[in-house]
């Protein structure tokens, strides 16, 4: 059987010392016991663990620092925060910062034992609802992306439209004024109110400007 190495971060020595027993009987393999930040970084230096669980609120340097800063140096490493709080600021930011999953300390042994075995099977475990939050800040973010990016496109009047599209499609002004049945000093004329409207300077930029936000 794969011996999962994991190590324990938390500034809490009765939690700490109850969990290693928990988790040392279910075959798991405890390289440490730590009670801060700084010390969980030069831990899993030295004995890279498979798994961390990693409190968040821990004197010299918190749990979410800590994994920023371990995830950068062990990209295999899988980091679990576990904590009393939920948060959802927190638990974004866990994620952020590289964890790989958010437990409340809240779960019963069964349920804690389950989650690291889903850890072996390649998953990533997320106390009940927890998961649903990540999902829907990610749903917010792009629709938020989205929401800036119309926000920041600037209508123009149906005949500008018009006419940057068909520059956009190489079409000279010449051309562009026999296709509308216009006069070529019109068509220069909306050019140099299209440019002005969008705060442009080249036809070129005006070109690219049409592409990105009218296809």
């Amino acid at each position: 059987m794969y011996i999962v190495n994991i190590l324990i971060a938390d500034d809490h020595p009765l939690f700490a010392e109850g969990l290693k027993n928990l988790i040392s009987a279910e075959g798991f393999n405890i390289v440490g016991i730590v009670e801060d930040g700084k010390k969980a970084y030069k831990m899993a230096v030295i004995k890279k663990p498979d798994v961390i669980l990693m409190d968040i609120k821990m004197p010299s340097l918190n749990g979410i620092e800590a994994t920023r800063k371990i995830k950068s140096e062990l990209k295999d490493t899988k980091i679990i925060i576990l904590t009393s709080f939920e948060e959802e600021d927190s638990l974004l930011k866990a994620i952020k910062a590289g964890a790989s999953g958010y437990l409340l300390k809240s779960l019963d042994g069964e349920e804690l034992i389950d989650s690291l075995k889903e850890i072996k099977r390649g998953k990533n475990p997320f106390s009940p609802g927890l998961e649903d939050l990540v999902l829907n800040e990610i749903r917010d973010s792009d629709v938020q992306s989205q929401s800036v990016e119309q926000e920041s496109r600037i209508e123009l009047t149906q005949r500008q439209l018009e006419i940057a599209k068909l520059v956009s499609r190489g079409l000279k002004y010449k051309e562009i004024a026999e296709e509308l049945f216009l006069s070529e000093r019109t068509i220069k004329y909306h050019m140099k109110q299209i440019k002005e409207s969008l705060s442009l300077n080249s036809q070129a930029q005006v070109i690219s400007y049409v592409k990105k936000y009218y296809g």
